[in-house]
């Protein structure tokens, strides 16, 4: 077994080396240069256009509306990469990890933005096996350059190892819950498996119906326990900030239970996480944008932002700064979600140990719901829109949950090595269909911002720019 461990952490350690993290961030600067920084400059219309517009059922044609959508995609985003993540990465990169998820995250709404136009460019609409419009890597693969049998392959890789890496999430709830409230693993697990299957057996519609709710309470409610513990604790705020920028460029030196990190380990950990929490450039962005009602693409790739200051930004930087200033990620043994919430718990004492197991607990169940999600598009691809779709969804749905529910007890570090093997051939994958098709996300980008919006503003009324592959052919342009 010790074989395997060494082999995984081996791999991992490769894929996420210094090639890797080149790619990633050398991607997010291009693309942000030839945004012009639209997505992180343009605050205004940003906001307008995200958490300003959460109530409205949108313009267009498309499956739910561009919150709804957002939520799903949120509800892989804003989970246990943001507090069991940000642990593992400080615990294994030092503090200065936070810094370089700050740089990937800045740089990566651009990324993410371009994986939003290429899911609303290259989807498709399943009428006869579930009304719905979707979208995957196999599809961008299918439609934006007619692999056929490279997709299959793709589809079948993506369902059967997905819900892999969902192990990661009960980890973080079964060990977050039994160091808060004493309850064994079993029926931590037996819950989660119980209430995720209720709500996924209710398709995408329940799914951005119930995320369009939990995650946004959450999110709010987790956000004000962290900034009371950076207000309890203000004067050693600026001495945090100095340690975080000090790790991040020099290495930091061992102390208490803390083993030390290189710098290298602190860009590793941290691009490492940062995409893994934020998603930018995994791909998971062209699946759940894909069903959105949008007048434009590029409206609704405006999301790229949105997802990631809140999750990267804000979310992960509190939970980063609590574990620092409290100190707990020398003065505990633990690692991922545990650590969470014994800084936590450091804070507030016994209730504070208590509400981040509950918000560990609720940040995992969303995610492993909205990764089921991005799961079935595979699925959704590999039967086709027939009946043998429909018949296959409630199978999948078993063998989705079963890793989720049986495999809670693998050592954290192991889960961790296994999806950042995963999200690096997701990165990979992605970023090449980004590069390839520079010139249809250009030209989408270029025509919103200079053609379409300008008439918006101007008060006319330009036609919907909206597609669907499988109505139109391959390329073609559906409006309405």
């Amino acid at each position: 077994m010790q074989s395997i461990v060494d082999f995984l952490y081996m791999v991992d350690d490769m894929l996420w080396g210094t090639p890797m993290v080149v790619i990633v961030l050398g991607t997010g600067i291009f693309l942000s240069l030839r945004f012009g920084f639209s997505y992180q400059r343009k605050l205004k219309f940003n906001i307008k256009n995200t958490f300003g517009n959460m109530t409205s059922a949108g313009e267009g044609v498309g499956t739910v509306s561009s919150f709804r959508a957002a939520c799903t995609g949120l509800a892989n985003t804003v989970g246990t990469g943001n507090i069991s993540g940000v642990a593992t990465a400080i615990v294994s990169g030092g503090p200065g990890a936070l810094v370089w998820m700050w740089v990937s995250a800045f740089f990566g709404m651009s990324t993410k933005a371009c994986e939003i136009i290429l899911g609303q460019r290259y989807r498709e609409h399943y009428k006869n096996s579930m009304d719905e419009y979707v979208c995957d890597r196999s599809f961008v693969m299918k439609n934006a350059f007619g692999w056929k049998r490279g997709a299959i392959v793709l589809a079948v890789f993506a369902f059967v190892l997905g819900p892999w890496t969902c192990c990661v999430q009960t980890e973080a709830v079964t060990s977050s819950m039994q160091q808060a409230f004493g309850v064994t693993p079993l029926i931590s697990v037996t819950i989660i498996g119980v209430t995720c299957i209720v709500t996924i057996f209710g398709g995408l519609k329940r799914i951005s119906e119930v995320m369009s709710k939990a995650v946004p309470i959450m999110a709010v409610l987790y956000i004000l326990m962290g900034l009371g513990v950076i207000i309890l604790n203000i004067k050693q705020v600026p001495a945090a900030v100095a340690l975080v920028f000090e790790s991040a460029f020099s290495p930091t030196a061992a102390v208490g239970g803390f083993a030390g990190a290189t710098v290298r380990d602190a860009v590793k950990y941290g691009v490492a996480r940062g995409i893994y929490s934020n998603d930018a450039g995994t791909g998971y962005g062209i699946i759940a944008h894909a069903p959105a009602i949008t007048d434009h693409p590029v409206r609704q790739s405006v999301w790229g932002w949105g997802e990631i200051t809140l999750d990267t930004l804000i979310i992960c930087s509190i939970t980063a700064f609590t574990i620092i200033i409290t100190g707990s990620y020398f003065q505990s043994d633990a690692t991922s979600g545990a650590l969470t919430t014994i800084a936590f718990g450091m804070a507030y004492g016994h209730v504070g140990a208590k509400l981040t197991a509950i918000a560990i607990a609720v940040f995992a169940w969303t995610t492993i719901i909205g990764m089921y999600y991005t799961c079935e598009k595979s699925v959704n691809y590999a039967f086709g829109d027939t009946e043998r779709n429909k018949k296959a969804i409630p199978i999948y749905i078993i063998y989705y949950m079963l890793p989720c529910v049986i495999f809670y007890n693998i050592e954290a570090d192991v889960l961790w090595a296994l999806t950042d093997i995963l999200s690096a051939c997701y990165v990979a994958l992605t970023i090449f269909f980004i590069y390839a098709k520079h010139k249809v996300i250009f030209a989408l980008f270029d025509d919103f911002w200079k053609r379409f919006l300008p008439a918006k503003e101007r008060g006319e009324n330009p036609p919907v720019v909206s597609f669907d592959c499988a109505l139109e052919g391959e390329g073609a342009e559906a409006t309405k």
